[in-house]
């Protein structure tokens, strides 16, 4: 017998909700009623009625249909939008008798269907023949207004949650035909019966990539850039995902090698690796990429390779510091520094640091921003995480997205991974790597102890642990 005596899925327009219903109802025993709370109807556009009630009665008293939902035969639920009756969520929300089903989907894909239904007027397909598709222009104040909307509604249901000590099923877009996971959710809501197939009878829409599906597809890709927060479609973690950062990614001149940069690494001494394998300069090297040019440059170069370099989190936090807090310059970031300063009461000069800067200086101010990273890397700072001091497995992670790495390559054997690398490309020739190190590194050097290895392992534990890094020293 189920724990549960109704139950609520969680979703937005566009994230599939309409085939996660149809399986649901495929399921001996349970019944899912569309969107009993819309506005503009009860169930269903056509529907006159729901379990006996008229869209005038939920609107004078809500919790009748909530009543009748939870008395229906068998187990019974719904789907529920952001924008559907707001007086029932709570009432839903707080009650552990209701199961929570929660499906999301990558917000960007969300929104750009949805703006194609409305250009088309199709939000159904069951026949492929009679597919309609249409590019559209991004809006970028639009996505925001959308995002900024999803993300408040998300919100509201986890902290809801996790106030009364409740769980919920998630369940993402691509995991709707999964088989298994569909089952999993039967499960979850206490059911005996399960499905041996997916039901098919609804078929996906517009299933070309998104650079296919919008017209301004790399002004939409500036504008997303400046937004730390593309993937809405998981369980929350602490540090913000990432997506892969294709516009950082460095290709060679002519032979067909991807370099895919973790920020604060040993940039500088591959560029010029890069370069001189066709005898040019770092200015010479393909970059800004965009994901048709990437995409291109992949189809213009069979048999290509690419590869990322990992760099000891104690030295990479150290670069960090180095080139974005303590010396001003290009790449630096003064308002994070004044935020750290006044703030956070780091030890840090208000200025580039002079003669008077000591060895003592140096290491209580770095000690501090390891501190600091610490709690900002958890989510409890209100200064962005930067892709310079992110953990390098958050950054790997968004690379996924798109592609990943052929090669992982670490610092300490630089000189003889690319080697082995070039050997892949059919390169034999001998290029000289020059000192991957970073140009302060002596600074770490002359100030490292115990106490700041225990700080870089209690910040970036997760790259420690996943990548093996024993002390720097």
């Amino acid at each position: 017998m189920s724990r549960f005596d109704y139950f609520i899925v969680l979703a937005e327009m566009r994230t599939g909700s309409n085939f996660l219903e149809a399986n649901i109802n495929t399921l001996d025993g349970v019944t899912c009623h569309g969107e009993a709370f819309n506005p503009a109807f009860i169930g269903y556009p056509k529907s006159e009625t729901l379990l006996g009630l008229t869209l005038q009665d939920r609107t004078d008293d809500p919790q009748r249909l909530i009543a009748a939902i939870r008395d229906d035969n068998g187990l019974a639920g719904f789907r529920f939008f952001n924008d559907h009756d707001p007086r029932i969520l709570n009432a839903c929300l707080t009650d552990p008798r209701c199961a929570k089903i929660i499906l999301t989907r990558n917000p960007v894909d969300s929104f750009v269907s949805w703006k194609i239904a409305q250009t088309t007027g199709q939000w159904k397909l069951t026949n492929a023949t009679h597919s309609k598709s249409n590019q559209i222009t991004f809006e970028a104040e639009a996505f925001e207004t959308h995002l900024e909307t999803i993300q408040a509604f998300q919100l509201r249901v986890l902290n809801t949650l996790q106030k009364t000590g409740q769980t919920a099923f998630y369940i993402g877009y691509d995991d709707l035909h999964d088989l298994d996971v569909l089952n999993g959710l039967a499960m979850f809501l206490g059911v005996d019966a399960r499905l041996s197939n997916l039901n098919k009878k609804l078929k996906k829409q517009n299933p070309e990539p998104l650079a296919d599906r919008v017209l301004n597809f790399d002004e939409m890709q500036t504008a997303l850039a400046r937004l730390d927060r593309f993937d809405l479609s998981r369980t929350p973690n602490f540090e913000p995902r990432r997506g892969p950062a294709i516009p950082t990614y460095l290709a060679a001149a002519q032979a067909p090698l991807l370099y895919m940069p973790l920020r604060s690494g040993p940039d500088a001494a591959v560029m010029e690796w890069l370069g001189a394998l066709d005898g040019v300069t770092p200015d010479g090297l393909q970059q800004n990429f965009s994901q048709k040019t990437l995409r291109q440059w992949q189809q213009d170069h069979p048999h290509h390779r690419s590869f990322a370099v990992l760099r000891h989190p104690l030295a990479r936090a150290h670069a960090a510091f180095c080139d974005c807090i303590l010396f001003e310059g290009p790449g630096s970031f003064p308002r994070i520094r004044a935020a750290l300063r006044k703030v956070h009461k780091l030890p840090i000069p208000a200025r580039s640091p002079g003669d008077d800067y000591s060895e003592a200086d140096h290491k209580a101010a770095f000690l501090g921003f390891l501190k600091f990273l610490r709690n900002n890397l958890s989510g409890q700072t209100n200064i962005r995480v930067d892709p310079r001091w992110a953990s390098q497995l958050t950054l790997l992670q968004g690379m996924t997205q798109f592609a990943l790495p052929d090669m992982i390559l670490r610092e300490d054997y630089l000189t003889r991974d690319l080697s082995l690398l070039a050997q892949q490309i059919g390169r034999n020739d001998t290029v000289k790597l020059p000192d991957p190190s970073h140009p302060q590194e002596h600074r770490l050097a002359s100030i490292y102890d115990d106490a700041l290895e225990t700080a870089a392992k209690q910040a970036y534990q997760r790259d420690y642990i996943a990548f093996g890094f024993g002390d720097w020293a």
